[in-house]
């Protein structure tokens, strides 16, 4: 039991000094390198250059903080439609309800650029809820007719390509010098975050973190079996429901701010799992979220630096290190049946 506990501390460590390292490192690094030892004068208002508290304050501060927050969130999301499909490799992205809520986004913000309407980050965030809600309604209904996991997850990946497809079809169309950020925004990216967008996210996000938090022990039941869960008094129909909700709130926050982010809903669950060695929802929670902004914090360092001043989108980075982690997932679970 010591060992177990000493195990569980030492993850956590790790995973809180990984994003601090991170955080830190994505405010410093850039076109601009800026001295750690500036950070705490910006941060307090303690005579820092004025550029420099520019630079932090203005872009890469609250840039930062959208990534920890958003990835975080992803990375809960991917846990919970895992938890609920009873399979390792569900998520957001290959469910196709990150390009669901992705289309409805950019179907709101062509609108509203049309007509010159303001776009305020609830609005996004509503449409994007919408956009992924539709494309989880078209999910269940389809694992009600389809008795395999590995169909369902095709059928997850075309519902997203065909999203992708209307959603390319209207960027492209809608080319003008009042959207630059679209491309941007479609193709995945935390650039362009105010600290009002982080204000907003923090919010969605922390309610949502609270809620899913407090059904740690329902998901415990859950985790056992359906069977087990209605033996323990749980209302599965009910709680099926709850978890759809908060995971397509949490996909939909990421989407409206920063587009679609690919396999950080799958890859880090996992990666999370294998730190601790447990599946308990109550470490598993805070763990994933953690584990999401540290993997988003890293993947957003690469993609700003790697070929600067090109900036990489966040998904190209993201797939590089997630998807390993999915065909790795693949392959064991063939070896354990085979077993």
């Amino acid at each position: 039991m010591k060992k177990r506990q000493g195990r569980y501390t030492a993850a956590f460590a790790i995973l809180l000094v990984l994003v601090l390292v991170f955080l830190v490192l994505n405010v410093c690094i850039g076109s601009v390198n800026i001295p750690v030892t500036e950070i705490p004068k910006i941060l307090f208002g303690n005579g820092a250059d004025d550029v420099y508290t520019d630079i932090v304050m203005g872009i890469r501060f609250p840039r930062a903080l959208a990534a920890a927050i958003l990835g975080g969130g992803l990375a809960l999301s991917g846990y919970l439609l895992q938890t609920f499909f009873h399979n390792p490799i569900a998520g957001p992205f290959t469910l196709g309800i990150s390009s669901g809520a992705k289309l409805m986004v950019s179907l709101v913000m062509v609108a509203s650029l049309g007509n010159a309407l303001k776009l305020s980050s609830w609005l996004m965030i509503i449409a994007a809820f919408v956009g992924a809600m539709i494309c989880m309604g078209f999910v269940i209904l389809m694992s009600r007719v389809m008795d395999q996991m590995s169909m369902l997850i095709v059928s997850g990946v075309m519902i997203g390509y065909i999203c992708s497809a209307i959603t390319d079809f209207i960027v492209t169309f809608a080319d003008d010098a009042d959207i630059v950020n679209l491309h941007n925004w479609s193709k995945g990216s935390f650039s362009g975050i105010t600290w009002n967008n982080v204000s907003i996210m923090a919010i969605v996000t922390g309610v949502t973190l609270i809620w899913i938090f407090l059904l740690s022990k329902p998901l415990s039941a859950y985790q056992m079996g359906e069977s087990y869960a209605k033996n323990m008094g749980l209302n599965v129909q009910m709680f099926r429901i709850l978890l759809v909700l908060l995971s397509s709130v949490l996909s939909a926050c990421v989407t409206a701010f920063a587009g679609p982010v690919s396999f950080v809903g799958i890859a880090v669950p996992h990666l999370v799992k294998n730190l601790f060695g447990t599946a308990k929802p109550i470490l598993m929670i805070p763990a994933c979220f953690l584990g999401g902004a540290t993997f988003c914090l890293f993947c957003d360092l690469l993609a700003r630096t790697m070929f600067a001043p090109t900036e990489l989108s966040i998904s190209t980075v993201t797939a590089v290190f997630g998807a390993p982690v999915v065909i790795y997932i693949m392959i064991h679970r063939k070896k354990e049946k085979a077993e």
